[in-house]
């Protein structure tokens, strides 16, 4: 994934910076695609991008499920979350910390 997307994913999650944890939790496990899956299984995948793709595609709730991930795993994510591999959200994760200062700084 190039900086400029992970950049643009990093602004976009900012909306749910002040959204509580609890709450990212509560809304993520209710609503996310992936909590209720029609057979209990993932869907088959030649990848994790693929595994990705299938499994968040049309959540509700992408975007607060990847927040979330990145705030309790950090650079250790691991698996499939928020419909992007963990070497994605690893890449991105340093773009997703420094969100603020770019805002600060943007004046």
């Amino acid at each position: 994934m190039d900086e400029l997307t992970l950049i643009g994913i990093a602004w976009r999650l900012d909306a749910l910076r002040w959204v509580p944890s609890d709450v990212l939790y509560d809304v993520v496990t209710r609503d996310g695609l992936c909590m209720w899956p029609p057979d209990g299984d993932p869907p088959p995948a030649s990848s994790d991008a693929e595994l990705a793709a299938r499994m968040c595609g049309g959540c509700p709730v992408r975007d607060m499920c990847l927040e979330l991930e990145l705030r309790t795993a950090g650079a250790a994510t691991v698996g499939v979350w928020g419909g992007m591999t963990d070497d994605d959200r690893q890449a991105l994760y340093p773009h997703w910390l420094r969100r603020g200062e770019r805002a600060g700084g943007a004046r």
